[in-house]
């Protein structure tokens, strides 16, 4: 039998359908959703599936200190760093179908697909389901990345409690899936994922080259004015901080549609104290959420908030308090891949697009120590972190096939199945 040609390799689409939607019943909710919590039962159960399925692939298995699984495809040089396909299993309390799980179930089509057409890669290919991810259990989000890269020690994340003092680590002792630490040098990390957003419906694009994450600060802002009767205390002698907030969350708006770059803007959430019908407010806790492609907008942005807030206190005979709780500096792929991503799918025929990402995933911090790119695909209506999730066996089919023919890219083919 003459070796097979690896450019034509194509995964089997209804099998990567078939173990999403085998996938999703571990957690699944009367909704249509996933509740797949981490390192929770379900959690346990959804890993224990993959880890079978790795097996039967003929993968070897490692665990490391916090719970990421490592699923080892060789290759024909020993001495290759693996090129790494992963995402993450746990879902949001109310989660779908395929936030995360499209990535790993998408890595592990990949595998099956070489092992069926008996293509050997010079490096090594495996596949990682990252721990807690969602962060919706224990902080900090993108735990297991986050340790694997280097931007906070195990130990930190693993001694974070849950809101009823259960500590990380306990908790993945329990589901047995604590293990060893050490030294895991990668070549280069692709994550497939549905964009989250509605931009590739909307346009009617199959496949989102993503160039990068938008970089995050999230604020919490405190205006303190003074509780007062709402009947006697006139208008121009009230300190009102409900008036300072709602004036705050249009120059939010204001922000975000004035700068440049991919700008975002987000106020979620707001708490109104004393929050009684006829009393005026007298303190407010807001949050702030600012996104931007370019890390110079990004402080310009910030900048512009603090100001305005501090000049809405004024004017409203308030005080201000204005505290950064989050940064996330914008990332940006390694551009080799992301240039391998666009002529795969130039290759295959399929509608694409450069985009960027507006969340954060696992590859913002693979990124710090490895060369990344990652694979979007439509989701319904730009839904997610939600029961209704959806998106459609042929676009997932197609973001996999783009992910197959770089990692091979990357990965590179034996000659003899190159021909």
């Amino acid at each position: 039998m003459s070796a097979p040609k690896a450019t034509g390799t194509m995964i089997d689409a209804e099998r990567l359908w078939t173990s999403l939607m085998d996938l999703a019943r571990v957690g699944a909710t009367p909704k249509g959703g996933v509740r797949r919590i981490t390192l929770t039962d379900a959690d346990r159960q959804g890993r224990d599936l993959f880890v079978r399925w790795a097996r039967e692939a003929g993968l070897t298995l490692r665990t490391d200190e916090v719970g990421n699984i490592f699923a080892r495809r060789p290759g024909s040089d020993p001495a290759a760093l693996p090129v790494v396909i992963g995402s993450h299993l746990d879902t949001q309390p109310s989660g779908g179908k395929f936030d995360g799980a499209y990535g790993v179930m998408a890595g592990l089509e990949v595998v099956r697909t070489l092992n069926d057409d008996g293509i050997a890669t010079r490096a090594p290919i495996e596949i990682v389901s990252w721990t807690n991810e969602e962060g919706s259990r224990f902080v900090p989000v993108m735990m297991g990345s986050g340790v694997f890269a280097g931007v906070f020690r195990a130990e930190l994340a693993l001694a974070a409690k849950d809101g009823d003092g259960i500590r990380a680590g306990d908790a993945l002792k329990r589901i047995g899936f604590a293990g060893e630490g050490g030294a895991h040098p990668i070549d280069a990390y692709f994550e497939a994922h549905i964009e989250q957003g509605p931009v590739l419906e909307e346009t009617r694009t199959t496949i989102g080259v993503v160039q990068g994450a938008l970089g995050q600060r999230w604020f919490d802002v405190r205006f303190t004015g003074q509780d007062a009767h709402a009947g006697p205390t006139p208008m121009d002698l009230r300190r009102d901080a409900l008036i300072a907030a709602s004036r705050l969350v249009l120059e939010v708006n204001r922000i975000a549609r004035t700068y440049p770059d991919y700008a975002r803007g987000t106020v979620g959430h707001m708490q109104v104290r004393p929050n009684s019908r006829n009393v005026v407010p007298g303190e407010v806790q807001m949050s702030v959420d600012l996104r931007n492609a370019n890390d110079a907008t990004l402080r310009a942005m910030a900048q512009d908030l603090g100001t305005t807030a501090q000049a809405l206190a004024d004017e409203c005979q308030v005080e201000a308090v204005v505290q950064e709780v989050v940064y996330f500096p914008p990332c940006h792929f390694a551009p080799d891949l992301v240039d391998s991503v666009r002529e795969c799918a130039q290759a295959l025929g399929l509608r694409h697009c450069d985009i960027v990402s507006g969340a954060a995933h696992d590859a913002v911090y693979l990124a710090r120590v490895a060369p990344t790119a990652m694979v979007f695909v439509p989701c319904e209506g730009g839904i997610s972190h939600n029961e209704l999730e959806s998106a459609r066996p042929e676009d997932l089919a197609a973001g996999c096939n783009v992910l197959l023919r770089a990692v091979l890219a990357r990965a590179g083919v034996r000659e003899a199945d190159a021909r």
